[in-house]
């Protein structure tokens, strides 16, 4: 987690290569939604879906490889991938893809991490660095959410798609409740040192 002060940022950028694959690949959120609730072309949702899978690896490794890490991608960056995984889930439930409380489980997730960000915003701080638990639970529903679709058909493909769907669901899902209590767990630290802080402070005075 970053405070606000004494830790270096990202450098204000906004026309960079990453900011522009981040860009594309939020603006195929509502083209992949059309396309799993409007004509229901699964096909066409799935390649939507690995290609945001895919911009959103290699974005990382240019904004690496070139340098060009912003405020702005850190920004985009997760926000892309939470609208793939929130819009995805809402579709499935509509289509009876996923149960219900999966994807209640899931969202509930985003909305207890969400508060905490609002709270150590208040407290000075800036958002949670992502960590490799959250980064691998995003790479395995990504997965998992495509082959969702393949399972749902009657053919061998399906078949074979099913049990590996499952098992990239049930790990992607763990593993992003288990983030969550990393954040929970970092933030509830990070407020406590602040408000022992402003104790100290007020004691001193």
């Amino acid at each position: 987690m970053n405070t606000e002060q004494g830790v270096e940022e990202p450098v204000d950028r906004w026309l960079t290569v990453p900011n522009a694959l981040s860009v594309l690949r939020l603006a195929g959120v509502p083209l992949f939604l059309y396309l799993l609730l409007g004509p229901e072309a699964d096909g066409w949702a799935v390649l939507v879906l690995v290609l945001a899978g895919f911009s959103d690896w290699l974005d990382g490794k240019l904004a690496r490889w070139l340098d060009q890490t912003s405020r702005l991608g850190a920004l985009l960056d997760p926000a892309a991938d939470r609208l793939y995984i929130f819009s995805t889930l809402l579709a499935f439930v509509l289509r009876d893809i996923v149960p219900w409380w999966v994807a209640a489980g899931l969202i509930g997730r985003e909305l207890v991490v969400g508060v905490f960000l609002l709270l150590l915003r208040r407290a000075g701080y800036g958002p949670f660095e992502v960590n490799y638990v959250g980064k691998a639970a995003t790479f395995n529903l990504l997965y998992a959410f495509p082959l969702l679709l393949l399972a749902g058909g009657d053919s061998t493909a399906a078949e074979i798609a099913r049990p590996i769907a499952y098992a990239f669901m049930l790990w992607g899902g763990a593993l992003y409740l288990w983030s969550a209590a990393l954040y929970v767990y970092q933030g509830v630290r990070a407020l406590a040192e602040a408000r022992g802080g402003a104790g100290r402070e007020v004691a001193g005075a």
